[in-house]
This record gives C-alpha cells, structure tokens and sequence, in this order.
C-alpha cells in the first residue's frame, strides 16, 4: 500500500460535528434508541438482547446476522455475506483484495474520499468517472466504455450517490452490472444510501443480486440511521472472495461487537418501518430546502436527492469555501465545501457544497442559514 492521503473530510467532521450548533450536513438518517429499536422487534428479541453474552462472537459475523442480510437481497444467501466493522473496513479490505499494480481501476467521482484513496494506495492505475452536472450528475456509460481496458478488472460506483443524490433509472444499472460482467470486471457498488428513496419506484436492485461476481457494501448506518452499531458488510456470491476478506478482517476488527450484531439484525429484519420512518423525514425536510432554495435562487443551483439523504447544490455567488466558512463562523451552520470531495486523479466541482436532509428538526438551521444570508445582500 501507498501511504494514505489525509481524509480531509473526516478531518473536518472530526472538528466540527459536535460543536456546531446547525448540522445541516449529516449523512445519516435520524436515529432511533435502542428502546425503540427493541420495540419493533419481538419479546423474543427483548429478551435475548438483556441476556446476551459480552463475549466474543464469530469473525464471519454471527448466523443471525448473516441471515438478517441475506433477507434483505434475492439471490444471496447467508453463506454469501460478510459481516464488518461499518463501511469503511468493508471497503478499505474488499479494494485491497481487488485491485493492485499492474492493475487498472475506474471509480466514480465525487465520491466518499475512501473509495478513491484506498484505490489509488493499493498501486492500481486509477481513472475517474466524473458525471457532469448539467446531465443531472447521471452515470454516463459511454464515457465508461471509453474508460476501461484490458487491464481493467475493477469498476467502483455508489448509488444513491454521496454527495449528489443521484440514482440510475434501473435498465441502466443493469447496462452497467451486463458491461462488467462481459468484460469480466468486477464491479463493487457501494449502496448503503439505498432504501430511503422518496419514490420506492426509484430503488434499484442490489448489485449483489444481478451478478455472480459483483460486490455489495452496505451499512446500518446511513439509511437505516444507526450509525452508533458500526456494523457494515459485504453481499456477494463469490464466495473464494469472501474467505479471502475474512482473512484480511483478522488483521483489523477481528469480529464486531455481538451486541452491536444483535441490534442490526434486529434493524434489517424491521427495515421497512425503518425505512418508512426515514423516507418520510425526508419527504418532509424536502420542501423546506426547495423553499429555501428557491428563495435563493440567484445564489444557488439546487437538485433535491433522488435517493439517500445527502445532495450537492451549487453555489454561484463566489468563492463555496470562504461561503461555508463564514457561514459557519456567523451563525454556526455547517455544510461541507467542495473542498472535502476533492480528486487527485479528476478535476471535480469547486463551487458546490453538500447538505444533508435526512435529520429532524433542521428548520433553525435553515432559518439561520436565511438570516446570514439576508445580512450578506
């Protein structure tokens, strides 16, 4: 590996998160107590959690747990899923696993910064995928083409998409899932936005379950909004892939945290009024936004979320990063410059910021995001 680059965008949360007093750049749904996560569940559940043992539990994750996930799939079974701490170490190894020198990538960009650092450390010869906004940040799949060679044996996408919010319209996904497929690349999709789209019309199928070969990360935390558990995983039905990361995961976690495990199973065997719950915060802070928005619209270029909770507006008023610094330094309202989504391997948007909508009680937040800029015209 080649020494990571520093994650300016957790560097930044890291600083900030806990002491604004507006965040209006979560990229998590609302979260719920573990008293009402246990409610949804059964007696049975009740009961099994207050007796649980604070032992160690299986590093493949527990039966239970791969069971819950395999649930939530068609064509993936328990034995084709893989269990992690968060996202994060589910990425950081599957990519490793997946690409080296010699090697070439292609990855979406802008993206969660991990997705493109991790790939480009493991030596991979890595081009960008760089949507345009005025397509609606839409996957263009000739441009893709254009991309790959025969070196080529890994392409990397996340939809519903951080930070813009877009998703494919399904028979391109699955245009893009056969591309792969044919040229025997593997595709990992990041997916752990899916679920909380406003129109279900709009979720498309897991990557996991149109092909043999594709890897599927999800997490508990985004749109199920239980970003406290950490747990995360991996779908896919190469299983020689799996007992390779489960190898690799000896080195990091070892294993999750059983109580953890527990409450996610839980979670992902009730998704559906999680979900339901989730999709209707963001059905309702919607409006509030495209209000806002369009009482602005002299200053901002504003495209809602497709899916997920997070979205990418664009500033046209002059510098985004002095914009969102001043912005927080007034009245302590926080959103992420374009800065934090910055490329090294493509030139990428440098006047859009991203907010979140996925939270209760943002409408102070964007009051005050109003009165700052009421003080700045």
């Amino acid at each position: 590996m080649k020494p990571l680059r520093t994650f300016r965008l957790e560097e930044f949360l890291g600083e900030w998160e806990f002491k604004v007093r507006y965040h209006l750049t979560a990229s998590d749904a609302e979260s719920i107590t573990i008293e009402e996560l246990l409610a949804l569940g059964t007696d049975a559940d009740r009961e099994g959690f207050m007796k649980l043992p604070l032992s160690y539990i299986e590093t493949w994750g527990t039966p239970d747990t791969r069971e819950a996930v395999a649930g939530t799939y068609e064509q993936v079974d328990a034995d084709h899923v893989l269990p992690f701490a968060g996202a994060e170490e589910a990425l950081f190894w599957a990519i490793q696993e997946l690409v080296g020198p010699g090697d070439h990538a292609v990855v979406t960009v802008p993206c969660y910064q991990a997705m493109e650092t991790v790939t480009v450390a493991t030596g991979a010869d890595v081009s960008a995928l760089v949507p345009r906004r005025e397509d609606g940040w839409a996957l263009d799949l000739d441009e893709l083409r254009s991309l790959l060679r025969p070196t080529t044996k890994l392409v990397a996408v996340n939809f519903p998409n951080n930070p813009t919010g877009y998703v494919p319209d399904e028979a391109t996904f699955r245009e893009l899932v056969a591309l792969c497929d044919e040229r025997a690349i593997r595709l990992f999709c990041d997916e752990v936005y899916r679920g909380i789209e406003v129109d279900p019309a709009r979720t498309i199928t897991q990557a996991a379950d149109l092909s043999e070969t594709a890897v599927s990360l999800n997490v508990a935390s985004k749109s199920y909004g239980l970003p406290g558990l950490r747990v995360g995983w991996l779908a896919c039905r190469d299983r020689a892939l799996l007992e390779r990361l489960e190898k690799r995961k000896h080195y990091t976690s070892i294993c999750n945290a059983g109580p953890a495990e527990y409450l996610a199973a839980v979670a992902l065997r009730n998704r559906e009024p999680i979900w339901a719950r989730n999709r209707g915060i963001v059905a309702a802070n919607r409006p509030l936004f495209d209000d806002f928005f369009a009482r602005w619209a002299d200053l901002f270029e504003w495209q809602p979320p497709v899916g997920g909770c997070v979205c990418f507006p664009r500033y046209t008023g002059g510098d985004v990063e002095e914009f969102c610094a001043s912005l927080l330094d007034a009245e302590g309202v926080l959103v992420l410059p374009a800065s934090m989504y910055h490329s090294e391997i493509a030139d990428t948007p440098t006047d859009h910021f991203r907010v979140g909508i996925g939270r209760l009680g943002l409408e102070e937040g964007i009051e005050a995001f109003d009165r700052f800029l009421r003080a700045q015209n």
